[in-house]
């Protein structure tokens, strides 16, 4: 349902929008027709005045419901999206329950049905936590940090991060250069009982933090393989985006399935508007989806 909710949206503000215009031209004028032959014939009472003139149960719903629909959609569609976050492959920087708001017009405005570009706006930068459609199931919506541009070259070794950027003509051309890290504790976040190590990142100008399962396997040999490149590198290629995880042992993300095309964003995740607390067990009297807490510490911008 979720997948088809932008269509459904557009369908209704087209339909109540068309019932209310077409009341506005047509029905309306008849009705004001009506009454005022009714009053040329004689004197009208208020109550049979406001019968004549009183529109059907469909064109008052539209007429009450179209503007509502419109602001809706308009809203979700060009300027922010609310989404909720269902696992933990951003850990830290989102945990589960937390709802973020996505900022639509960062990466260009795009029709909601056919998602045709209408107007560039802006492009991904470094270390942006992006939405997109899932390239492998575009009815999926993941969200990932942006990692790689277009021409970079990323190297993902021994979970360590290298990137070499896009060589510009006429400039100094670097190898791949290591994204400095710094442990910032170990424990605090647990995976399958093993403690994770959570490392503060410096991602182009984005400071954020990730954990590394020093337990778990690189598993080098499900990493998505570009043409005679070794396994763990890659080169970005142009209109496209490699995007990892924060929580970089429990992430299906570009190491994995490749590119995410420029045509797939959705958005910038910019701010957690609310994050709740799912500890319920499946013993305790209220179901396990009910919210146990709000985390009003989480509220704010995303970094």
């Amino acid at each position: 349902m979720a997948a088809y909710f932008s269509i459904i949206l557009v369908v209704a503000t087209l339909a109540t929008g068309l019932i209310w215009l077409y009341d506005v031209l047509f029905l309306a004028p008849k009705r004001r027709e009506k009454l005022a032959l009714a009053e040329a014939g004689g004197t009208v009472t208020e109550e049979a005045r406001e019968n004549m003139l009183r529109e059907s149960t469909v064109v008052e719903t539209a007429h009450s419901v179209f503007p509502v629909i419109a602001f809706v959609m308009v809203l979700r569609s060009f300027i922010y999206e609310p989404f909720q976050i269902p696992s933990g492959s951003m850990m830290p920087t989102l945990l589960v329950g937390d709802f973020i708001l996505v900022e639509k017009f960062s990466y260009g405005l795009r029709d909601p049905v056919w998602r045709s570009k209408l107007v560039e706006t802006g492009e991904p930068e470094r270390g942006d936590v992006a939405v997109f459609k899932y390239p492998e199931d575009p009815k999926v919506d993941y969200i990932k940090r942006v990692v790689g541009l277009p021409a970079d070259k990323v190297i993902y070794r021994n979970k360590q991060l290298w990137i070499q950027p896009k060589c510009e003509a006429g400039s100094d051309c670097t190898g791949p250069q290591l994204v400095e890290r710094a442990e910032v504790n170990r424990g605090e976040f647990v995976q399958d009982g093993i403690p994770l190590l959570r490392y503060k990142e410096q991602l182009g100008d984005v400071t954020h933090d990730i954990l590394i399962n020093p337990a778990r396997s690189e598993m080098k040999q499900f990493f998505y393989r570009q043409g005679d490149l070794p396994a763990g590198e890659w080169i970005v290629p142009e209109g496209q985006y490699f995007v990892l995880g924060d929580n970089r042992d429990n992430s299906r993300d570009s190491r994995f399935w490749g590119f995410v095309p420029e045509a797939n964003l959705v958005g910038k995740a910019v701010a957690i508007w609310i994050s709740f607390e799912f500890d319920r067990q499946p013993s305790d009297l209220l179901p396990t989806w009910i919210p146990s807490g709000v985390r009003f510490n989480r509220i704010g911008a995303i970094h």
